[in-house]
Parts: structure tokens; C-alpha cells; sequence
């Protein structure tokens, strides 16, 4: 019993002391996070300094994901003999110069990926890779200073899909009005005089128009975090059938030197496309179709894997 004793003693004052030498630790631990903590805010601060310095700011992330897969003989699922696999990318690109009286930036979005289901029971199935998500997007912003927030500007952007139907549809958006900067990193661009050009072979459907032009793009690059989100909305003026928005955002953190994981997701909404859909590409088309009749569904995508930092 003396020696159960004993060593119950022992134990104890062991946990006893390793659990205060842990506390010890943590405490010596605390001041030096706040240090790091203290130290990143001040970087921060001098690279917020550097970004609002004159002159070219260049830069791009992107992110890349995929999966391969393969099943024999998995009845629980209905098709127990396939192989499948998804592969895609984005790209998030820039070039803005800022100087004291004018500013110039210029931006690029590239989405595609593709799919595969290869039932291997059906000889007659299509066993290749097929395009899943297809997005193009250029701006160029001018402006010239009224104040260090506001600016006359002047906008360009053009819209369409690569892999297929390249420029059908097509948006090019041309206008002018003003931008509001009111920090560094965001930009609200409003512009009552746009013509929204839209390039189609299916003309009875899709159709130019007069409106307003809003912008909002907020691009952000701090530490190992990259985040860009921007919404671009037009308002026609003859219909709003012819008006369309579209928001996308891009997230990107870095593990490990340029790479790290990525998340991409975006919404539109755009009814002369899904008119367009249902009239001639929809599995079964109804022709009869009008802007009346149809349900003005939200169009989304995501994309989920590594990212690269350029």
C-alpha cells in the first residue's frame, strides 16, 4: 500500500509540474504573439503606404482544381462501372497606374473547367471532357481626378465565353460618368451614359440598348491573403428584360511559398440568356418561348482547389 502511495505521489507531482511548466510556457508564449501581432500591423501599414504610391501596380493569383475517380462493380450507385473526373481553373489578373491627377486600371477574369462521367456499361456514351464553366471578362477604367475621391471616368468592358460561342453572346460595355474611391482598394463606378453592344447570331432574342453602367470592385492583397470581389450591373433603358448583372469573387490564401487554396464563386443574372437557353439549347426547346413566360433563374458556379499566386 505504502509503495501504491509512492507512486500515486510521484504521478502527481509529475502532471502537477508539467502542467505548470506548460502554463509557463503560454505565458512566456502571449507577450511574443502580440509582438507578432504588433510587427504585422505595421507592416501592413507600410504596404498600404507603398500601394498608394504612384505609378504601375501589376498582379495576378488564380486557382486550380480537379479530381479523377473511378468505380467498378459499385452497385449501390446507378452507374456502378465508370470513370469520372472535373479539372478547372481561374485566373484574376491586373495592371492599374495611379498618378496624382488621373488613374488608369485595367483588369481580367478567366474561368473555364471541364467534366467527364464515362459510363463504362454504354459503348455510346460520351466519354470525353466536356465544358462545364466558361467566363471571360476585360475592363479598362479611366479617370481624371476632381478630388482624391472623385473622378470623371470612362469605362470599356467586354464580356463573352472562349471555349465555345465566342462572341455569341457578346457584351461590350462603353460609357461614361464618374468614379468614387473612397479607400484605396475599392472603386464604385456610375455612369448614367452607357451603350450596352451586344453581338449575337440570335438577334430576335438578344438585343443592344441605352442604360446605366454600376461597378464596384473591391481587390485586396494582404500578407498571404489575396481577395478580389466585383459586381457589374447594367440597366437598360428601354427594357428590363435587356438589363443583366454579374458578381464574382475570388479568394486565395497562401500555405506554402506562391502556393495555397483557392475558392471562386460567382452569380448572374441575365434574362435575354436564359430566354435564349430554353428557345434553343434547353433539352427539350420550346420555341414558343417569350420574356413573358419564363422563369428568370439565377446562373451560378464555384470552383474549390489549389491556388498559385503569379
Amino acid at each position: 500500500m505504502k509503495k501504491l502511495l509512492f507512486i500515486a505521489g510521484v504521478f502527481f507531482s509529475l502532471v502537477s509540474l508539467q502542467a505548470q511548466t506548460a502554463e509557463e510556457i503560454k505565458a512566456e508564449m502571449a507577450p511574443k504573439k502580440d509582438s507578432i501581432a504588433a510587427i504585422q500591423g505595421r507592416v501592413n501599414a507600410l504596404q498600404a503606404q507603398l500601394d498608394a504610391l504612384p505609378g504601375w501596380k501589376i498582379g495576378a493569383f488564380g486557382t486550380i482544381g480537379g479530381s479523377l475517380s473511378q468505380f467498378n462493380n459499385w452497385f449501390a450507385q446507378g452507374i456502378p462501372n465508370n470513370s469520372s473526373g472535373n479539372i478547372g481553373f481561374t485566373v484574376n489578373a491586373y495592371a492599374n497606374l495611379q498618378e496624382e491627377k488621373f488613374f488608369w486600371r485595367n483588369a481580367g477574369n478567366l474561368n473555364l473547367a471541364w467534366v467527364k462521367l464515362d459510363d463504362k456499361d454504354d459503348p455510346t456514351d460520351d466519354d470525353s471532357f466536356r465544358q462545364a464553366t466558361d467566363v471571360f471578362n476585360i475592363s479598362s477604367l479611366y479617370g481624371r481626378k476632381l478630388s482624391e475621391k472623385f473622378a470623371i471616368s470612362a469605362l470599356a468592358e467586354y464580356r463573352t465565353t472562349i471555349l465555345s460561342n465566342f462572341n455569341d453572346p457578346g457584351y461590350l460595355d462603353l460609357g461614361i460618368g464618374a468614379t468614387w474611391t473612397p479607400i484605396t482598394d475599392l472603386i464604385v463606378v456610375i455612369h448614367p451614359l452607357n451603350y450596352n453592344f451586344v453581338f449575337s447570331s440570335e438577334d430576335t432574342i438578344f438585343e443592344s440598348s441605352m442604360g446605366a453602367k454600376i461597378v464596384a470592385d473591391y481587390t485586396k492583397k494582404l500578407g498571404a491573403v489575396n481577395f478580389k470581389t466585383n459586381l457589374s450591373l447594367f440597366q437598360s433603358y428601354k427594357s428590363s428584360n435587356l438589363s443583366n448583372w454579374t458578381w464574382t469573387n475570388s479568394f486565395s490564401y497562401t500555405l506554402w511559398k506562391m502556393i495555397g487554396v483557392g475558392f471562386d464563386f460567382g452569380l448572374r443574372n441575365n434574362k435575354q440568356e436564359t430566354l435564349n437557353y430554353i428557345v434553343n439549347n434547353a433539352p427539350t426547346p420550346d420555341p414558343t418561348a417569350t420574356f413573358d413566360t419564363i422563369d428568370n433563374e439565377l446562373q451560378t458556379y464555384w470552383t474549390l482547389g489549389l491556388s498559385y499566386k503569379f
